[in-house]
């Protein structure tokens, strides 16, 4: 059977994933097998694949796959992540463009919404992650808002709170106020910005004096309750104990003495607004200073904004400057570079703000998680990240769980009055209401008279449950499913979430398991374009990675994505990586036509170059299997396809199917046919985990296969010991038929034409490959002589020469004239280096190695001297 002469890649795709789904080989279920377990970054319910997806999700799929191969029981667990603040943003955008707002809405009267989006876009990034080819155990997919998973979540904040870790605490927080939500430090990205500096005076009371302070957000003065110098700086000495009049408000304030101010920025003074700066605060806190919060939640200023009431914080800060200015109040502004803090999901400055907030504390919980990465039990790859984890989980702060929104799991705190302390902590509002009668000592309570917490749970505190919760083990920590599915194999994310996710992931894992929830950890590097900016839909610098499976194949782009994509290191992605893998992908197509268009004839005998071809592939294949073993063992993935890669393109479509294949016109024979074919189903073997689709519609047209016998669940080649000496006499015959083509092509002498060749064996090499070369080379006859041939073109491989007598197949005095002007040049060019090489100056001052190279270049211009002259001694 002859296979079809292009390769459809959309029709390959769609046919053999649709199998593989009907079959059941991606579901995994509990037996006595070793599992191999991974579960998937959660991507929001929002998203769509991005580049960053396709390369992450590429890896996993390689890893699971090549897991199956090996006989594990692969378990890959799919879902999607509620993402409370990035949907609840779309969702209020959805309802403002139908002229709802949210505020008009009931609590329950949203989530319909919010359920209503999920269920129309929560799959759509699923589905796409099938067309790359992603064998996930689909039945098992998952959601963090599944009722279990929010039971799960629940249970855990209730253990946790009983445990005195999770507490209520009024503290300075990021504020998000696009989102109307509290962030975790960790949500907050820090950004160099350019800013102004502005000089102000405030007027001393009883005094015509003034004092200057400076301050990049001259807005906040109207919430200023104080003054601060530091007490050993003697320039204002003369203010203690005096007190300042706020400009615009008129507001009498103390003028305090703290440590904490910089006499070097500035001018010295440091006005004090606790209510929206961390450290002012905690000065607030020592002085016991007066809070004035000037902000609304969406930030715009509240009544102690005064006529500002109303106004966006930023343009009430350019007309508050134009006030101040016509006030002579402003006596200079200068530019001014800071970190401006802004939110990871909406992109919001974020304002600090006092809050009542939920926190949990994290020092103790994060000491086992620690210990874990220093101590190798769980590995990060690359162990470059080990440092950062380790300062991260050293200075570990505590976690602000809550956030000020509906979509996501709701705090289970039950109120029961109006004091701060009036609350239960239960699963449900009917165990609350017991707790909240015993707790007042009031039978009467009944469910009307408890009111839940309206906040939500920050999502990370339902997915840093996932690799437990995906098995139920939080509800049923006894269950067969997490016994034999936890701790899971490999993590595949991203750097940026090492803390959000992979640490907390193990600080619950030792927290509800007692043991870690995964070995090891392989950190991606992200998606860059050409100019190494990040890949964004925002820059326009981002391919829709759909578009590009349609055009160059799902293997292609997986190819394309895991060619330079090193643990760690960002990987610049160019659209010629694709073209690049779906010329691979058309390569071993071409290899396979070829090796189907050959005829078989049985009563032929196996020629001894097929042989030694076969014999030195497979030596060659376990080479590269081992480097391949070794490179999966240290998650080098780019580097694991490379070898597969070359073993491939260079080992067997180049040179192994040319030195088997029948001559033109002519059959092979059948052992040689089966052998080649046994060789080919170990090659679609190890290319497998990486091209998918070609490798399984190749397997299914060498044979009729039943269900049990598709390449998706077939055995991984075994290794075994390598023949070294083989593969070296292969790589010397290579050098000596590469010549051979050389002078075919330099001299244009046909292919077609058959030659003889004479050898010096001054290296005493084995003629184990003396018929591939007469083969490859198109050889008539090949002997051994014991002086060098006058009358022939001449090259060496090492000492070795060899010699093809013209025997009038070129114009000896044409090529006698090439050889005298290339010998000429040579001379010349060995001359200079000889110069530059006497030169005292040169030698003395130059570096080593550029000394080395100009050493080298004078011993590659004397062989090659050596050899024209030669060339042309043969000519005489």
């Amino acid at each position: 059977m002859s296979a079809s002469q292009k390769y459809d890649s959309q029709k390959v795709e769609d046919k053999w994933y649709n199998y593989w789904m009907e079959q059941g080989y991606f579901h995994s279920e509990v037996d006595e097998r070793t599992p191999y377990t991974i579960v998937i970054p959660p991507p929001n319910v929002t998203g769509v694949l991005h580049m960053g997806h396709m390369l992450n999700n590429t890896i996993q799929d390689v890893l699971i796959r090549r897991a199956r191969l090996k006989g594990f029981n692969a378990c890959w667990v799919p879902g999607t992540d509620h993402a409370s603040i990035a949907t609840e943003a779309k969702v209020v955008a959805k309802l403002k463009e139908e002229g709802i707002n949210k505020n008009d809405l009931s609590r329950e009267e949203f989530l319909e919404h919010a359920w209503d989006w999920t269920h129309k876009h929560g799959g759509i990034i699923l589905e796409q992650l099938k067309k790359l080819g992603a064998s996930c155990d689909w039945e098992r997919t998952k959601f963090t808002m599944d009722d279990n998973m929010s039971a799960s979540v629940i249970k855990v904040f209730v253990d946790l709170y009983e445990k005195g870790l999770i507490y209520r605490g009024y503290r300075m927080v990021n504020w998000d106020p696009e989102a109307k939500t509290t962030l975790s430090d960790e949500e907050v990205i820090y950004q160099e910005k350019q800013g102004n500096l502005y000089y102000l005076t405030y007027k001393i009371e009883n005094s015509e004096e003034t004092v200057t302070i400076a301050t990049t957000r001259p807005e906040t003065i109207l919430g200023d309750t104080a003054i601060c110098i530091n007490p050993n700086d003697e320039r204002f000495s003369h203010l203690k104990g005096k007190k300042a009049i706020v400009p615009l408000a008129n507001r009498i304030i103390p003028i305090i003495e703290d440590d904490y101010v910089d006499v070097e920025f500035g001018t010295g003074c440091l006005k004090v607004t606790p209510a929206h700066d961390i450290n002012d605060k905690e000065i607030g806190e020592r002085h016991n200073l007066e809070v004035i919060d000037i902000f609304n939640d969406d930030a715009t200023l509240n009544e102690f904004g005064l006529h500002y009431k109303g106004k966006d914080r930023f343009v009430a800060r350019k007309e508050i400057v134009k006030e101040l200015e016509s006030l002579g109040v402003l006596i200079k502004t200068e530019t001014h570079i800071n970190k401006v803090g802004t939110s990871e999901r909406t992109g919001a400055v974020i304002e600090p703000k006092l809050s009542d907030q939920w926190f949990l504390k994290m020092k103790e919980l994060a000491q086992p998680a620690l210990d874990a990465v220093l101590n190798k039990d769980v590995n990060l790859v690359p162990d470059k990240f080990v440092n950062t984890y380790r300062h991260w989980m050293e200075n570990v702060r505590d976690w602000n769980i809550s956030r000020q929104l509906w979509w996501g799991q709701q705090i289970p705190a039950y109120y029961y009055g109006s004091g701060k302390n009036d609350f239960v902590i239960a699963e449900n509002i009917e165990e609350a209401l017991e707790k909240a009668k015993v707790q007042t000592n009031n039978p009467e309570l009944n469910l009307q008279d408890l009111k839940q917490d309206s906040d939500a749970l920050d999502t990370w505190f339902s997915s840093w449950l996932w690799p437990m919760s995906v098995f139920n083990g939080i509800l049923e920590p006894d269950n067969p499913e997490i016994n034999y599915y936890y701790p899971t194999n490999d993590l595949v994310t991203a750097p940026e979430i090492l803390f959000f996710w992979v640490a907390r992931m193990m600080i619950a894992g030792y927290e509800y398991r007692g043991e870690k929830p995964f070995t090891n950890v392989y950190l991606t590097g992200i998606v860059r374009d050409k100019q190494r900016r990040k890949m964004s839909k925002s820059l326009g610098n981002s391919p829709d990675p759909i578009k590009l499976i349609n055009e160059y194949g799902a293997d292609g782009v997986r190819v394309g994505m895991l060619l330079s994509s090193p643990a760690g290191n960002d990987l610049m992605f160019e659209i010629d990586l694709c073209k690049q893998g779906s010329g691979f992908i058309n390569k071993i197509w071409n290899s396979f036509k070829l090796l189907k268009s050959w005829e078989v004839d049985k009563t032929i005998e196996q020629p001894r170059s097929s042989a030694i071809a076969i014999e030195w592939y497979k030596a060659k294949f376990q080479q590269s299997l081992l480097e391949i073993e070794d490179h999966f063992s240290k998650y080098r993935m780019s580097d694991a396809l490379m070898s597969t890669y070359k073993l491939i393109w260079d080992d067997y479509c180049s040179w192994f199917l040319e030195m088997v294949k029948p001559n033109f016109g002519e059959a092979i024979d059948e052992k040689t046919y089966n052998e080649v074919i046994a060789i080919l189903e170990d090659n679609l073997k190890i290319l497998h985990p990486f091209v998918p689709f070609i490798s399984e519609e190749i397997w299914q047209q060498l044979d009729t296969r039943s269900k049990e016998e598709a390449l998706i669940i077939s055995k991984w080649p075994e290794v075994k010991a390598v023949d070294a000496k083989i593969i070296s006499e292969f790589s010397f015959a290579s050098e000596v038929i590469s010549g051979i083509r050389n002078i075919r092509k330099s001299k244009n002498i046909s292919f077609k034409d058959q030659i003889s060749l004479q050898i010096l064996n001054n290296e005493n090499t084995s003629s184990s490959f003396n018929e591939v070369i007469k083969k490859l080379g198109n050889v008539s006859t090949l002997e051994y002589v014991d002086h060098q041939v006058e009358g022939s073109l001449s090259y060496r491989v090492k000492s070795n020469e060899y010699f093809i007598p013209i025997e009038g197949a070129i114009d000896v005095e044409a090529e006698k004239g090439k050889i005298q002007e290339e010998l000429k040049y040579t001379e010349g060019f060995l001359k200079s280096v000889q110069k530059k090489l006497s030169n005292e100056r040169f030698v003395g001052n130059a570096p080593e190695a550029v000394v080395a190279i100009e050493k080298a270049k004078q011993a590659d211009a004397e062989a090659k001297i050596q050899m024209l002259k030669a060339s042309l001694a043969g000519l005489e």
